[in-house]
């Protein structure tokens, strides 16, 4: 089949959409097709807000994971509040995963997108609920524009449920990747503990929660966990298109390995601004249910991923909350007469609802959690049960 071409000659067929970016670029691509190429408005290079700052980096701040761990955690724990609080992200340094372990995922990672269509294509779905779904942009049936990535998800938590799931190639892959996802959820879990202790909620590393008390972490053991591997491969045509339109993330946190290659932005003070890419540093970002637990005092912040004509792109990102059939809610710890519950409670089917019937756009789910003025007044008297 002749390469799709911009403009009203292109060839490309709905279903070849469902065959990924790369399955195109491999077929002699040289323009992106009419179905990637975002409005005028929506484009990195010529919406008038990101004129001036699309080739300006962002400074996130820097916590140092095994300091959190040592006679310096209460000062770490500002840190974290500040950030938590002002970004919306930062970066982990001395995290504890060792280079080895980090480099072997990268590795698998481009060995699986690298993989014969065919490999790939065996995993190809778009049940939101699969263990394991490869695919391109959020949903390729409902996405009015698709984004320029392919991705391979993996449900993660626990580990027996989803091995046998797991893609058989690359031959190391289930190996490399149950490995670390075993080390990230640990680190989630020692991130929200501290989070929690920034927020108030508890007031001591080892404290004890007691019954009837916020126990968020132990619901958090037992919590979900899942993997999603990004390529983003050269785009033709990079200035109208993205790797990813802007969102924030379901869960508390997601913790992200990336690759040297620039891609990812943040929305902050209302620019888009470039993550200077840090070796072996973790991105760490608030979720929707962080935002929903901290009753609004930690953001989720919007996000995007450039495209680029030049290099592969490759990205992990793990991905932490609650079990999928728990109720995310405001941590009661804070909710008073001048801080009212500020969103409605939710759960994973109220977001497969939300998702499935529509058009994912920016934080439009959490807004739709948000509760008004007059909601607000008619949870004054209620409490969390």
């Amino acid at each position: 089949m002749t390469p799709a071409m911009v403009g009203n000659g292109e060839s490309v067929t709905p279903s070849q959409y469902q065959k990924g970016v790369k399955h195109l670029i491999e077929n002699g691509l040289q323009a992106i097709p009419k179905k990637y190429i975002l409005p005028p408005s929506d484009r990195p290079t010529t919406n008038s807000e990101d004129s001036n700052v699309a080739k300006q980096n962002l400074e996130l701040p820097i916590i140092d994971y095994s300091e959190l761990l040592g006679p310096r955690r209460q000062q770490v724990l500002q840190s974290l509040a500040n950030a938590c609080e002002g970004y919306g992200f930062f970066q982990l340094v001395n995290h504890g995963i060792s280079d080895d372990v980090i480099n072997s995922m990268r590795d698998v990672s481009g060995k699986f997108f690298d993989l014969p269509f065919e490999e790939r294509e065996k995993y190809m779905t778009t049940d939101m609920r699969a263990p394991v779904r490869c695919g391109t942009s959020f949903s390729q049936t409902k996405d009015s524009v698709l984004c320029w990535r392919d991705f391979l998800k993996l449900l993660c938590h626990p580990l027996p449920d989803f091995l046998p799931h797991w893609p058989a190639s690359p031959l190391d892959f289930s190996k490399v990747v149950a490995t670390y996802a075993e080390e990230t959820r640990y680190l989630f879990l020692v991130l929200m503990e501290a989070i929690q202790e920034s927020l108030g909620i508890i007031e001591g590393k080892q404290e004890e929660v007691t019954e009837g008390k916020d126990n968020i972490l132990k619901d958090l053991e037992d919590g979900s966990q899942m993997m999603i591997f990004n390529l983003y491969p050269p785009c033709p045509e990079p200035d109208l298109t993205l790797g990813m339109p802007p969102h924030s993330d379901y869960g508390f946190l997601t913790l992200l390995l990336q690759d040297q290659v620039e891609g990812l932005q943040v929305q902050f003070q209302d620019q888009w601004l470039t993550v200077q890419p840090m070796n072996n540093a973790l991105v760490v970002n608030v979720g929707d249910h962080l935002e929903i637990y901290s009753n609004g005092k930690y953001k989720s912040v919007l996000h995007r991923v450039m495209a680029n004509a030049e290099k592969n792109r490759t990205s992990v990102a793990s991905l932490h909350s609650l079990p999928f059939n728990y109720t995310v809610r405001p941590s009661p710890k804070l909710i008073d007469q001048a801080n009212p519950k500020r969103y409605a409670d939710t759960n994973f089917h109220t977001f497969l609802a939300y998702v499935t019937t529509r058009e994912p756009k920016r934080k439009d789910f959490l807004d739709s959690r948000k509760l008004t003025s007059t909601c607000l007044e008619g949870e004054e008297d209620k409490q969390i049960k």
